[in-house]
C-alpha cells in the first residue's frame, strides 16, 4: 500500500506540493454565530448526530479534548482537541477556518488532516449546519490538552500524501442545503442528507479500498473497523426478523430493539449520542435507511429447529449452561422479565462472520443507565481462546439453522483478541 501511495505521489507531484495550504489568521474572538443561544442549541443536536463527543474524548479524558486513539489499518491516529482552548484546541479559529476543515480537511494553520476525521462526509453539510456546530463547540469548556503523536506506518506520517488522497477521493466542495428539492418526501430527504453528511454512516458501514477510501459503489453494504463488523444497512428487511422503521428509530435512539437486541461495540456509543439528537432527525435517518432495502419482501432465514448434535462443539453445551443460560436460555427469568429477544434473532449469531459474536463475548456490553439499558459481562479473562470458539459455535448451532462457523477456532479468537476493544 505504501508503494502505491508513493507512486501516486510521484504522479500527482503538483498536488503534493500543496500539502500545506495557506494558513488562516488566528482570531481574538470566535466569529458569529458563536454566542447565539439558538445556534448553540441547534449545534448541540447536530453534534449528537455526528457523534462528536465520542471520537474527540479520550477514556477518562475531558469532553472534546481529544486524545482518543483511533485504530486504523494504517496505524493509530489520535483525535484532536476541539474545545475553545487557544493553544491546543480551536479557540482561535474563525468560522471560515472551521468551515475549511470540515469541507476540505485543512487545519487553520494549513496542514492537511487525515480522513479518520470524515471530512469527505462533512463536506456535504450546509453552511447553516456548520455554523451551528461551530457555535456549539465555541460554547464548550476550554481544556488545554495537546494531542499525542500519531503512530502511522511509513510513509503515511508524511502529510503531503493526503494531497494525493484528496485529489482522488474528496468530492467536489459545495454548500448543499439541509433540505432537498428532489422528489423524495421531506423526511426521507432530510434523512439522506444526515446519513451522507454529518452522520457519516458510510465511514463505518461501507467497505474501504486499499487506500482507506470508501467504495462508493458498495455504499452502506457493510464494513469493518476497530475489530468489529459494521453490518450492511441495505438488507435490514432480510434479517431473521425484518426490521421496521419504528424498530430502527427506537434502536438508534436507545441502543435497543425488542425484536433484534442491543447495540454493542462502536455502535453502542453512536446510539448513546443519538439519544441526545433531535427526535425528528433520528426518525428521518430511519425513514431514509428503510428506502435503501434491496428487497423489501425478502424471506427471512430459516429459524433454528433443534441443535445439530453432530456439529455442535463438544464442550459448548456445558459452557453455555454455566455462563449463558441464566440470561439466554429458553424460559430464563432475565429474558422473560427483561423482554429480551431470543439469540435466534441476533445479528451476531446469524452473521456470516463470527467477528462480532467473538467481540461481544470478549468485551461484553457495558452498563449504561437508561430505561432500555442492557448489560453483558466480558469473558475475555474467563474463557480461553478454545472455549470462546466452542461456545460461539455452539450458540450459533443451537439458535440458528446454520452450522458452526468453519473458520472459527482458537487461532481465530487469538487474532481477534489482539484487535482494538470496543470503546
Amino acid at each position: 500500500m505504501a508503494v502505491v501511495l508513493l507512486a501516486l505521489a510521484a504522479a500527482y507531484g503538483g498536488h503534493v506540493a500543496r500539502a500545506w495550504e495557506r494558513g488562516l489568521a488566528p482570531v481574538a474572538a470566535p466569529s458569529p454565530p458563536a454566542g447565539d443561544a439558538a445556534a448553540i442549541a441547534r449545534g448541540a443536536k447536530l453534534a449528537a448526530v455526528g457523534n462528536c463527543m465520542t471520537c474527540h474524548t479520550a477514556t477518562q479524558g475531558q469532553p472534546l479534548a481529544g486524545g482518543l486513539p483511533l485504530q486504523t489499518p494504517f496505524g493509530v491516529i489520535y483525535s484532536t482537541n476541539i474545545t475553545p482552548d487557544k493553544d491546543t484546541g480551536i479557540g482561535d479559529w474563525s468560522l471560515d477556518a472551521f468551515t475549511r476543515a470540515m469541507r476540505r480537511g485543512v487545519s487553520r494553520d494549513g496542514h492537511l488532516l487525515y480522513p479518520a476525521f470524515p471530512y469527505p462526509h462533512f463536506a456535504q453539510m450546509s453552511d447553516a449546519d456548520i455554523a451551528a456546530l461551530y457555535a456549539w463547540l465555541m460554547s464548550r469548556a476550554s481544556v488545554n490538552a495537546p494531542a499525542p503523536h500519531n503512530a502511522l506506518i511509513f510513509p503515511l506520517g508524511f502529510r503531503p500524501l493526503m494531497a494525493v488522497w484528496n485529489k482522488l477521493y474528496l468530492p467536489p466542495t459545495s454548500a448543499p442545503s439541509a433540505t432537498s428539492t428532489d422528489t423524495q418526501a421531506p423526511e426521507v430527504a432530510r434523512g439522506r442528507y444526515l446519513v451522507e453528511s454529518l452522520g457519516h454512516c458510510g465511514a463505518c458501514h461501507t467497505p474501504l479500498n486499499r487506500l482507506g477510501a470508501e467504495r462508493r459503489d458498495h455504499a452502506l453494504q457493510g464494513g469493518t473497523l476497530e475489530g468489529w463488523d459494521a453490518p450492511a444497512l441495505t438488507d435490514l428487511t432480510a434479517r431473521p426478523r425484518p426490521w421496521t422503521q419504528a424498530q430502527l428509530t427506537n434502536y438508534l435512539r436507545t441502543g435497543y430493539a425488542s425484536e433484534h437486541g442491543a447495540a454493542a461495540g462502536p455502535m453502542r456509543t453512536v446510539t448513546r449520542s443519538l439519544g441526545d439528537a433531535s427526535a425528528e432527525d433520528v426518525e428521518a435517518i430511519a425513514a431514509y435507511l428503510m428506502t435503501l432495502q434491496s428487497n423489501p419482501n425478502a424471506a427471512a432465514p430459516p429459524a433454528a429447529a433443534s441443535v445439530h448434535v453432530s456439529t455442535a462443539p463438544a464442550n459448548g453445551a456445558t459452557l453455555f449452561a454455566a455462563a449463558c443460560a441464566s440470561c439466554h436460555g429458553e424460559g430464563a427469568a432475565m429474558s422473560i422479565d427483561g423482554h429480551r429477544p431470543s439469540l435466534s434473532l441476533s445479528s451476531a449469531v446469524n452473521a456470516d462472520s463470527p467477528r462480532n459474536m467473538v467481540r461481544i463475548m470478549l468485551d461484553g456490553i457495558a452498563w449504561h443507565e437508561s430505561e432500555a439499558g442492557s448489560f453483558m459481562p466480558p469473558f475475555a479473562g474467563t474463557f480461553t481462546d478454545t472455549q470462546i470458539a466452542e461456545l460461539a459455535n455452539y450458540t450459533r448451532v443451537r439458535f440458528t439453522a446454520y452450522g458452526p462457523w468453519s473458520a472459527l477456532d482458537a487461532q481465530a479468537v487469538a487474532r481477534l483478541r489482539k484487535e482494538s476493544p470496543s470503546r
